[in-house]
């Protein structure tokens, strides 16, 4: 079972990789968000670190290492590797489930039933593939494609195809290529995988956005699928699955803190008893931010 890879490569490409193992070992088997998002924002971090880090001590001088990440810096750097990951490795249920969660459409919850079902790899998920969803048996099917990253100039191009294909059919129509695509990483990652597969689907798919209602003017592309999003509710969308997911995860923080619920589809206050009232109108992500009070922030500077 291969590993997967940190957002993209740099200098400490060693360090980043072993957190992100770690980051998902905590969010897919102990379910313990925090050390998720420790482990994800210490990635982050380091990834844009512009030196070769040498000790656990130096990363510890960048805001998000605390001493338990130096810690274990320090472990990798002398050994080459990590005591806690052998021992995750080794385990049979950390590693099925962690794998199963890698399958586009399967979180942590239903890579658990499964493999207390006896489920545990690709083979054995093809062997129930009639159990799976519709987003799972495209995850499925499209797995190692999924798991390719893509270089920034392929999806330049490809980006270049399905705004063409969009203008073509109605200049109503707009598009957003999300994800780490929009944050300006080198290497793309499996969520824009899918747009490869689009350009087949897009003449059966806009042509019959024709006989949707003019509600739906807008369409939004995710992950193995199309989305269609009303267009009342398009930026919301477009911030959300630009990410990353701990930036989503603080603005919709800060975003309660100022009596506002945040989601990919809507913003909305929320009255004296909690209860969340009619959305606001966005007719641009930074709506979003002014209305939080949140300075904006440049899709290319969300990847934490």
């Amino acid at each position: 079972m291969s590993k997967r890879k940190a957002p993209q490569e740099t200098l400490n490409e060693g360090i980043t990789d072993f957190l992100i193992e770690l980051a998902n070992y905590e969010r897919n088997v102990n379910r313990a968000i925090h050390k998720y998002n420790a482990y994800r924002k210490a990635a982050s971090v380091i990834a844009k670190y512009p030196q070769k880090i040498k000790s656990g001590t130096e990363a510890k001088k960048l805001d998000g290492v605390g001493a338990k990440i130096a810690e274990k810096i320090d472990e990798f750097l002398s050994t080459g590797k990590l005591r806690k990951l052998e021992k995750i490795r080794s385990d049979d249920t950390s590693s099925s489930i962690n794998f199963l969660t890698r399958v586009t459409g399967i979180g942590p919850a239903a890579a658990r039933k499964f493999f207390e079902e006896g489920v545990k790899t690709l083979e054995d998920l093809k062997k129930i593939e009639h159990k799976l969803n519709h987003h799972q048996q495209i995850g499925l099917k499209y797995f190692e494609e999924f798991e390719k990253r893509i270089p920034r100039s392929e999806m330049q191009k490809m980006e270049a195809l399905i705004l063409q294909e969009l203008e073509e059919l109605d200049s109503e129509y707009i598009g957003t290529i999300c994800g780490s695509y929009r944050r300006g990483l080198l290497i793309c990652s499996k969520s824009e995988k899918l747009i490869q597969k689009l350009k087949c689907f897009l003449n059966f798919i806009f042509r019959a956005v024709n006989h949707v209602s003019k509600l739906y003017l807008n369409v939004f592309v995710y992950i193995s699928l199309y989305r269609l999003i009303p267009k009342d509710q398009y930026y919301c969308g477009v911030l959300y699955f630009t990410g990353s997911d701990i930036f989503n995860k603080n603005m919709r923080t800060l975003a309660l803190e100022k009596g506002f619920t945040l989601n990919e589809y809507t913003i909305r206050p929320l009255g004296v008893t909690g209860m969340p009232g009619e959305p606001l109108l966005v007719d641009s992500e930074k709506d979003i931010f002014d209305y939080i009070h949140m300075k904006y922030r440049e899709p290319k500077e969300r990847s934490e």
